[in-house]
């Protein structure tokens, strides 16, 4: 149950890979980018134990922001749950809504309407678990630190067995939409959480010494935080050791193949 701002060098490397995809749409379509979804997939805590639980808790009470056409509307956490394909070694997961923030940041500094965030884990019972915490818990428990250290005290014992099964496999998926009908995906996965972390982060600071950052505090898809032409090489860097790594490819090319139970059925 890994809270996907913990894991803040990952964060903005899918920004960075949202940064790309428009790039790479406004370059080369006519189309307009319309709609850009971050998809997020870890299993167990990834590894990083109770101060991930307790963020993931603290999450789940906070309400979803998103932006539909332009619209910032407001959801239910953990609620509009979809089935995603992270391609290879991964497969499809369910993920569900959260209140992350580069939903904001890509939607002001990319200038696209409509931005949404999802995030699962497994084993699929504790999407499960956490889904009913939304709806069976008061949002003013969740946003109670003391409290939900209390609960993760009670979970942990059982959350890190379950991790020693689950391992510390960690996957982002960002799909942009144009107005002409061009979908372009990217996909990031990792056998391991705390390494992939470590390679986002060494990848950061060799962009900053290298001087491809200006001084300040910047969005990472802004101008000022990565210069565009440093992307595909802070990219290629924070990607070493993945087993999957794709950017700008149609969604067919990077999704697992389905399989045919029968009568017309695909998985």
């Amino acid at each position: 149950m890994e809270d996907h701002r913990s894991t803040c060098k990952l964060e903005v490397s899918s920004d960075m890979m949202a940064a790309e995809l428009v790039r790479a749409a406004r370059s080369e379509s006519k189309g307009k980018p319309e709609r850009l979804r971050f998809y997020y997939y870890t299993a167990g805590t990834g590894g990083a134990g109770p101060t991930i639980l307790a963020t993931s808790f603290l999450l789940l009470g906070e309400e979803v922001v998103a932006f539909n056409k332009g619209e910032k509307i407001k959801l239910k956490p953990y609620s509009g749950m979809l089935m995603i394909d992270f391609g290879k070694g991964i497969g499809k997961k369910d993920v569900y809504l959260l209140n992350l923030p580069e939903v904001r940041s890509t939607h002001e500094v990319l200038g696209v309407p409509t931005v949404s965030a999802r995030f699962g884990t497994s084993p699929f019972f504790w999407n499960w678990g956490m889904a009913a915490m939304t709806s069976l818990l008061p949002a003013e428990l969740l946003r109670d630190r003391s409290k939900v250290q209390q609960m993760v005290d009670l979970f942990d014992p059982v959350v890190r067995r379950v991790d020693s099964i689950a391992g510390e496999r960690v996957s982002m998926r960002v799909d942009l939409e144009c107005s002409d009908g061009r979908n372009t995906v990217g996909i990031f996965s990792h056998k391991r959480l705390s390494v992939s972390v470590g390679n986002a982060t060494a990848a950061f600071v060799l962009a900053i010494l290298e001087g491809s950052t200006k001084p300040g505090v910047w969005f990472p898809e802004e101008t000022e935080g990565v210069a565009i032409e440093a992307r595909e090489l802070l990219l290629e860097r924070a990607a070493r050791g993945t087993f999957n790594f794709v950017m700008n490819k149609p969604s067919w090319m990077v999704e697992t193949n389905p399989k045919e139970l029968g009568l017309g059925i695909y998985v």
